[in-house]
């Protein structure tokens, strides 16, 4: 991981038992790292104890960063747990200013909702908020034979690289509008979003025929301007 502009600090996300982390402490930037298994911190302390200024007992979840850091960027990075990878996601997008690149492993279905393009069957809620803040590559397909003992999906490692244009429409009125696009991703634009307080048929005119699955990343920004700002 070569973390982009002038990011100097990595955290990352449930070092388990270091197979990462014994990596990331060799490269040039600072490593941090959060886990919330108490059976792993006293390993990691013990086998990286380099680390240990820098470890953090804890849910990323729920985490939020030191005072200490400021107002400094750091990357994340890790084989992240595939039961939360979805909402890891999220809390990035919560923290987008602060954080201008995320490489991480994840259920290979996940990661390939999150590069997804419009048209493709698993472009959903996360495809679209996603990459409205950050470019989504997929890097590789990593088998269930990598892992001991193999899990029963295979991995996908995905690399996020925050955008130098990120759209000016507020977060929260764009995933107001996505979710409720792809919460009914059958019906067409001009049912599924409704239920809006702004609904406006003038605003959605453009693709009132089409669905959720069918607009680009920057046609659901162009909607959700249209719809907030009354035309």
């Amino acid at each position: 991981m070569d973390p982009t502009s002038d990011c100097k600090r990595v955290l990352e996300i449930g070092p388990g038992m270091g197979v990462l982390t014994q990596f990331l402490l060799e490269k040039p930037f600072e490593t941090w790292a959060i886990e919330l298994d108490t059976e792993s911190i006293p390993y990691l302390v013990a086998h990286y104890p380099q680390l240990a200024p820098r470890l953090v007992e804890g849910d990323f979840l729920r985490w939020s960063p030191p005072a200490s850091w400021g107002t400094d960027a750091f990357a994340l990075v890790g084989n992240f747990p595939y039961n939360i990878s979805t909402q890891i996601v999220f809390r990035l997008l919560e923290m987008r200013d602060r954080i201008p690149e995320l490489v991480g492993m994840f259920q290979k279905e996940v990661g390939e909702r999150l590069a997804a393009g419009h048209g493709s069957k698993v472009y959903g809620i996360t495809s679209v908020l996603t990459q409205a803040y950050f470019d989504a590559t997929y890097l590789f397909t990593v088998s269930e034979g990598s892992f001991n003992p193999p899990p029963k999906v295979k991995s996908g490692v995905i690399r996020l690289v925050r955008r130098a244009d990120p759209p000016v429409v507020p977060y929260g009125q764009l995933a107001a509008v996505v979710k409720t696009a792809f919460n009914q991703r059958r019906k067409t634009l001009r049912n599924a979003l409704k239920s809006l307080p702004l609904y406006s048929e003038e605003a959605l005119a453009p693709w009132a025929d089409r669905r959720a699955e069918q607009l680009s990343v920057a046609e659901f920004v162009e909607l959700t301007e249209r719809l907030y700002r009354g035309s």
